[in-house]
């Protein structure tokens, strides 16, 4: 048996839970590390003030645009493979892998250039105040200059997953997290370079992610095969790729919109609120990267069965998918809850920042027993090639309930209307997102079709 056949039989024979579990641990390690090094930022900034502090989360909205076109191109091309892959066409999935990374780096190129002609201007309308714009100018150069490294690394993880090889792109992840968090404090406090020490330390880790995450390439272990000659331009490959990555797009676009018009928000009430909002993201980030990383081992085992006809096998993914979203975000959550202001304070030693942040975070905790829907809807839909209900899934949370109502509560209430929108947005999210998934659900057939029975054009 072939490594090609082998795969495919891993794919679809193997019991669906522990198929998840097996390809959800590796990326769930890798969304937490890569939460870990952003806090890690965070943390080591903090110590030099919150204005330091502050301007991180004013650089986070660039890093949340490059992320945006990582995950656009990396889910883009992930899904489609994931799908080729489930009707056995490893030539068309080396063709959109290969397309995928020349889309990234010519489009990083772009972020760079742009980004460096006009970044005081950038930093100001993501929110920057006077205070704040020196030490965001020194770190977003960096994250500017890091950006075809940082896109290509999120296309290369995806990749991996798509086929199912979650363990080498946690490997790739993890080296690189590691990394940054150990060159943090060398960079800020050694050698004195403050907030472009944390970027610079952030721009090293993902070159080194990047390469390890290329070596399963060179070395043929795997069913893709980047190479030059498989950038298909005049194809529509790249249209396609656009296409299926497109909720990721809303997804991360939003997010960095959400965050521009969140620090906007924030700002009128001083550096502390900033500081405070940033720093309750990122802790919230450790939650809902669980979630995600379960899910980016859930949509593998989904694109596979699905285009490969074993429906009975997608039903049970989607309902376990449910489930353990739930556990974490109950068990997780309620310890975030109940130690917010302890762990604000591990952050910085500001009263003012611990208050703002800790009350921000309890209600943050409160919406995500309704997040786990939105995300399970919305993924699904993207995995089986819906690109259009799952763009619109994912423009829900931080686009279209997030961005109204972060412009509307804080005229009538104050902070606590900067505060609780994240949770309120949470919350609507999923009373829109419920019926997709139900409706998808009702459509999918009870019995399986296998591969030969199927159109597989």
């Amino acid at each position: 048996m072939d490594i090609k056949d082998k795969q495919y039989k891993k794919m679809t024979e193997t019991p669906v839970r522990r198929l998840i579990m097996s390809l959800s641990v590796p990326t769930i390690i890798s969304m937490l590390v890569t939460a870990i090094y952003n806090m890690a930022d965070t943390f080591f900034v903090g110590q030099l003030g919150k204005s330091a502090s502050g301007a991180v989360g004013i650089v986070f909205s660039i890093m949340a645009i490059i992320q945006a076109i990582g995950f656009t191109l990396g889910m883009g091309s992930g899904t489609w493979i994931s799908r080729l892959l489930g009707r056995k066409d490893n030539q068309k999935a080396s063709r959109v892998a290969s397309t995928g990374i020349f889309m990234g780096l010519v489009l990083g190129i772009v972020i760079s250039v742009v980004g460096i002609v006009f970044i005081d201007k950038i930093l100001i309308l993501c929110g920057a105040t006077d205070t704040i714009l020196p030490h965001a100018r020194d770190y977003a150069l960096y994250i500017l200059l890091a950006a075809p490294i940082m896109i290509c690394s999120f296309i290369l993880n995806n990749i991996l997953r798509s086929e199912g090889k979650a363990r080498f792109s946690m490997i790739g992840i993890t080296a690189g997290g590691v990394l940054n968090i150990a060159l943090d404090p060398l960079f800020i406090y050694v050698f004195d370079l403050g907030t472009a020490g944390a970027a610079i330390a952030t721009a090293i880790s993902q070159l080194v992610s990047v390469i390890i995450l290329l070596i399963p390439f060179i070395i043929r272990k795997t069913e893709t095969k980047l190479s030059v000659k498989r950038i298909e331009l005049t194809a529509l490959t790249p249209f396609h790729i656009l296409k299926n990555g497109f909720p990721s797009f809303c997804r991360q676009g939003l997010a960095s919109l959400a965050t521009i018009l969140l620090n906007t928000a924030a700002s009128g009430y001083g550096d502390a609120a900033i500081s405070a909002m940033s720093i309750t993201g990122k802790i919230f980030m450790m939650v809902f990267s669980v979630v995600i990383g379960l899910g980016q081992g859930y949509q593998p085992v989904l694109g596979y069965n699905y285009s490969a006809g074993f429906f009975k096998r997608v039903r049970t993914a989607a309902a376990f998918m449910l489930e353990a979203s739930y556990v974490i975000v109950i068990v997780i959550g309620g310890a975030l809850a109940i130690f917010s202001g302890e762990l604000i304070g591990l952050f910085i030693n500001d009263a003012e920042v611990v208050s703002i942040g800790a009350t921000a975070l309890r209600l943050q905790c409160l919406g995500l027993a309704f997040v786990p829907v939105g995300i399970l809807a919305n993924m699904t839909l993207q995995s089986i090639g819906d690109s259009f209900k799952a763009s619109f899934l994912s423009s829900l949370r931080q686009g279209i309930f997030f961005i109204p109502m972060i412009l509307i509560l804080p005229k009538y209430i104050g902070i606590l209307g900067v505060q609780i929108t994240q949770g309120v947005a949470d919350v609507l999210t999923f009373f829109v997102s419920l019926p997709f998934y139900l409706v998808f659900l009702k459509k999918l057939p009870k019995e399986d079709k296998p591969i030969n029975d199927t159109d597989t054009n």
